[in-house]
């Protein structure tokens, strides 16, 4: 309980900080909102010109990316300084955090406020209120806590993904680029039912990086569509808490790395 005050102490500080400078406060939460664009050009252009993508009408394909904003948008809050933390590993301030006696992961996420998460929050409220309101299923208890289920499982499995990738970076500093990447790919994909791709790559992005346990499958459950994702009901059923246990397994991994991390110079 007292590192859980010293944490919403410390963003306490943090978002004051932030407000000290208005303008860029402002400008950082404009940033979080323009930079999901594309995916509000995307829901304008599937609302206007389309009525359906690979079998699912636009109602029911709106749900894919208002899921997986929404938990991005939790996961810039909450978890989100682990992204792009192989800047902070290759300017050395992981050494300075192995000597202060909190839990160098809880440092990272510590380390600023992110004010443009809140443009994303934005942008991803309004995308579900839009979701919601047009589609025609019957949103009873169960679905309702599905769907809250589905949104912190995609935020813990982004989380889980980004933690990854800077446990790579504790011994290859260069891996930061890979979270670009990953960034790119979860903006690009994340948003479409993934039966529209290539069997190839929509496989890819089930078994070989997770994306489609984000949001897609989650989705699928929710709109009826689950028996038509290419794997077994019970495996896209089950994506919340596929997400809960990813996060839990990138925290032990990166336990393990920060155990054997020698230094920026190596």
């Amino acid at each position: 309980m007292n590192g859980m005050r010293i944490a919403w102490r410390v963003t306490r500080l943090n978002f004051r900080a932030q407000l000290e400078y208005r303008t860029e406060f402002l400008l950082m939460i404009a940033i979080g909102a323009i930079w999901q664009v594309s995916v509000i050009v995307f829901v304008t252009v599937l609302l206007t010109r389309f009525t359906g993508m690979g079998g699912w009408d636009s109602s029911e394909v709106l749900l894919i990316p208002a899921t997986r904003m929404l938990a991005h948008g939790l996961f810039v809050l909450l978890l989100g300084r682990v992204h792009g933390a192989g800047r902070q590993i290759q300017e050395g301030r992981i050494d300075i955090y192995l000597t202060r006696p909190m839990p160098v992961y809880r440092q990272l996420q510590l380390a600023f406020f992110p004010t443009n998460a809140i443009g994303d929050l934005t942008v991803a409220v309004g995308l579900m209120v839009g979701a919601l309101s047009r589609s025609q299923l019957d949103w009873t208890p169960g679905r309702i806590s599905y769907l809250i289920a589905a949104v912190v499982g995609g935020m813990f499995l982004e989380a889980a993904l980004f933690t990854a990738i800077t446990c790579a970076a504790l011994r290859f500093p260069a891996a930061d680029y890979w979270s670009r990447w990953l960034e790119e790919l979860l903006g690009t994909f994340g948003s479409y039912p993934l039966n529209v791709l290539p069997k190839a790559v929509g496989g890819l992005l089930t078994y070989g990086l997770p994306l489609a346990f984000v949001a897609y499958f989650p989705a699928a459950i929710l709109t009826g569509h689950g028996h038509d994702t290419g794997v077994p009901y019970w495996l896209a059923a089950i994506s919340p808490l596929l997400g809960v246990v990813a996060y839990l397994g990138s925290r032990v991994l990166w336990g393990w790395s920060l155990r054997h991390y020698a230094g920026v110079n190596g």
